[in-house]
């Protein structure tokens, strides 16, 4: 075959093979240009190589929008590429409508087949995506609207040029040819869910459908596993596909392409996405950093925007949580899971863009009215039965005392109230409580089996366990949450009912053991191994993580896990041995059992959810510096630039999250108080433009790699002598310095 060498239409591109070729350049010789947008600094193939368990993906989308791609492949080890999906439905949770290209003659091994591709002949931004399929020689080009996307095929010359249509889920579907180049179709996710499309081809075509593993010339087939394809005449080049997706109905699909996408050309569509993307990364600016550093912060600020999606329609939208069609003037918002996200991404939406999280919230109150439950794991098809805890409720407190009003918070807090009192705390359950959450409620504590006891309990998940330790303490600080904003609306009967409970976390605390350890029903201690026992993932005690990093899990009352451990020394002297302990076996036993405690520094685990705000708690100790010196290690060891740089689950924005603050040199550590503790700033200077266009300034004078020590500061010029600003101060506009050097102020700090 002839080898062609596309060169992509319009001014707005290069060829990909140029394009790569630039971007390539910039990598290997680690210098930004002087003209460079923010962002350029974005590579979407940072962490596509995951530690252990999920890698990253390279999401091509709108910030917050339905349409997500990505190419389907194991990892980015992967060369070959199964298909390409027309949107992704759910993070981790699935996807809709396979397409593929082809020039073999239509059949079934034409489906069968994976397609190789060159890694630097991929070009991946958020807005565009471009590969060579090295067999077919190929050039596949993919743009993403809110509700609609489009591809590019060009073909080289030869006979065959197909496109093939297949579906990912095992439910009825169809595929329907229509006059006039237009296709329809309707795939059912998640068992019930119809999820419509309709598109146009820029060329006429032969339509067929294989049954029996037999092409045929018919233009609809329906059923399940079904596959449909269209092919072109020989002398065809290039095909464009265009299309839209609704969860309303095929009518809604096609009105969704009409007004999206129907008169727009294909460079069109990527100056749009382009232009949106430039937005929201110029909110924030920095100075200084190495290559790397940049790399690795604007790439984390890219993924706080793949979820939630807003998958309104035409001021309507489809809810998963009643399976009914909903009207509505604000935008409905699915796919977040705030066990993963209400540490950083939840506060980071906070400040950058409060009215989308006031829909975002407003969302999970509809929720709440259309199911009965507040949920935790909001996707389309309803709460997703996932982890513990009710970290919604702390999202909810953490909102309205930053002053976000515009939800309903009276509905949210019955739902908070209701999900307290009236639901399982089981981990991955849902629904009504049972007699272990009475035993919570009545003892303070939810209870364990001994090693080697038999589950008594049917409704306890047969893997996840009671995660005995991890639910009390994570529902310890989801009921001072509720305890918390009962206070602020008056309802003071409710806050002294639930204030105690979030103390709960005392009761499993052995002071002999100085660790949180799990009781029985009768109130015994079970006395276990707390780097070891709880099998799989500890889950018959903990979560994902053993007893060091649940030792920790008390954000809410700081000051009185410190008095725990024996006061300030004591705490600090904990968390040097946090960092320092030993494994106590190899890494294959441990990882065995733990896979998810990723990013290991001694038993800390950077790489999991739970352990984002330990390094910060050396803010309450008599060593400040230790934070700073401990979050810089973390940064610099654990988020490269590169296929390797997440040490975990990046579980869409949770952990990039805590990338964009640690970076910028402060966290919210207690999610529920509208305060920001400091570490250190990987830049120079950090301008954050709020929506009302006043601008948050961080001026971090001789920092640099080594200059990582905080040597004084000053807030609005006056002396700052404390690790803590409030979010106040941020609306405000406030302007933080901090004085960098290379070696500690061990007094700098201490409180």
């Amino acid at each position: 075959m002839k080898k062609i060498t596309w060169k992509l239409c319009g001014p707005l591109l290069l060829t990909p093979f140029l394009f790569l070729c630039g971007t390539m350049k910039v990598l290997a010789g680690d210098t930004i240009p002087g003209n460079r947008q923010n962002i350029d600094l974005i590579d979407p193939t940072i962490g596509n190589v995951g530690h252990l368990l999920e890698p990253t993906r390279p999401t091509v989308q709108l910030p917050n929008q339905l349409i997500r791609f990505t190419p389907q492949r194991q990892d980015f080890m992967d060369d070959q590429i199964s298909s390409f999906p027309l949107t992704i439905v759910s993070h981790r949770l699935g996807q809709v409508f396979s397409i593929k290209p082809s020039i073999e003659a239509p059949g079934k091994t034409a489906w069968q087949s994976r397609m190789a591709y060159d890694h630097n002949l991929e070009v991946n931004k958020p807005w565009y995506y471009s590969t060579w399929l090295l067999n077919e020689e190929i050039n596949v080009e993919f743009t993403a609207g809110k509700k609609a996307g489009y591809y590019r095929f060009r073909f080289p010359e030869g006979e065959n040029k197909s496109l093939l249509f297949d579906v990912y889920n095992d439910g009825a579907a169809e595929y329907n040819f229509l006059p006039g180049n237009a296709i329809a179709g309707m795939e059912t996710y998640n068992g019930d869910i119809k999820v419509y499309m309709y598109g146009m081809f820029s060329q006429a075509g032969i339509p067929g459908v294989l049954e029996d593993d037999q092409l045929s010339s018919k233009k609809s087939i329906a059923g399940k596993g079904i596959k449909a394809c269209i092919s072109f005449p020989a002398a065809t080049r290039e095909v464009t596909f265009k299309y839209a997706i609704s969860y309303i109905s095929a009518a809604q699909a096609k009105k969704n392409y009409e007004e999206e996408i129907s008169k727009k050309n294909f460079e069109a569509v990527v100056a749009s996405g382009k232009k949106a993307w430039t937005g929201v990364m110029s909110q924030i600016n920095v100075k200084g950093g190495t290559p790397a550093q940049l790399r690795s912060f604007y790439t984390a600020l890219y993924r706080c925007y793949e979820r939630a999606i807003d998958i309104t329609e035409d001021g309507q939208y489809y809810s998963g949580f009643d399976k009914q069609i909903h009207k509505d003037n604000r935008p409905f918002y699915v796919d977040d899971w705030s066990w993963d996200t209400y540490l950083a991404l939840h506060p980071l939406r906070m400040i950058l863009n409060p009215a989308r999280e006031e829909d975002m919230l407003e969302s999970y109150v509809h929720m709440y009215e259309q199911s009965g439950w507040l949920p935790t794991f909001p996707v389309l098809f309803g709460d997703h039965a996932c982890m513990n805890g009710f970290h919604s409720s702390i999202v909810m407190l953490d909102a309205w005392r930053k002053g976000l009003k515009n939800f309903n918070i009276e509905k949210a807090y019955e739902g908070m109230r209701k999900n307290a009192t009236a639901a399982t705390m089981l981990p991955w359950r849902n629904g009504n409580k049972t007699i272990l959450d009475d035993i919570y409620h009545d003892k303070g504590y939810f209870p364990a089996l001994h090693i080697g006891e038999k589950e008594t309990v049917a409704a306890v998940h047969p893997f996840e366990k009671r995660q005995a330790v991890a639910v009390t303490l994570g529902g310890s600080y989801d009921d001072w949450a509720l305890a918390e904003l009962a206070g602020d609306l008056h309802k003071k009967d409710d806050q002294r009912l639930f204030a105690p409970r979030g103390q709960n976390y005392k009761n499993l605390w052995n002071a002999d053991k100085q660790f949180f350890l799990p009781k029985d029903d009768k109130g015994n201690w079970i006395d276990i191994n707390v780097k070891f026992d709880g099998g799989t993932g500890g889950r018959d005690y903990y979560d994902e993580n053993n007893g060091w990093t649940y030792l920790w899990q008390v954000q809410q009352d700081i000051p009185g896990l410190i008095s725990l451990m024996g006061g300030k020394q004591s705490f600090e002297n904990r968390l040097d041995q946090l960092f320092r302990e030993p494994l106590g076996m190899s890494r294959y036993e441990f990882w065995n059992k733990f896979p998810d405690a990723t990013g290991l520094v001694g038993q800390y685990s950077m790489g999991n959810e739970p352990s984002f705000h330990i390094p910060y708690l050396y803010n309450y100790t008599n060593a400040p510096w230790k934070t700073q010196e401990r979050i810089r290690f973390l940064l610099d060891s654990w988020f490269k630039d590169n296929i390797f740089g997440i040490p975990g689950d990046e579980d869409g924005g949770g952990m990039s999250a805590f990338v964009v603050f640690s970076s910028m040199g402060f966290y919210p550590i207690t999610p529920g108080i509208p305060e920001y503790t400091i570490g250190s700033p990987v830049f120079e200077k950090i301008s954050i433009t709020l929506p009302d266009k006043k601008i948050f300034t961080i001026n971090a004078h001789n920092c640099s790699v080594v200059n990582k020590y905080i040597q004084s500061a000053r807030f609005n010029g006056q002396p700052l002598n404390k690790p803590t600003f409030t979010h106040q101060q941020l609306l405000d506009g406030g302007t933080l310095e901090l004085f960098m050097g290379p070696k500690p102020n061990k007094h700098w700090g201490v409180q």
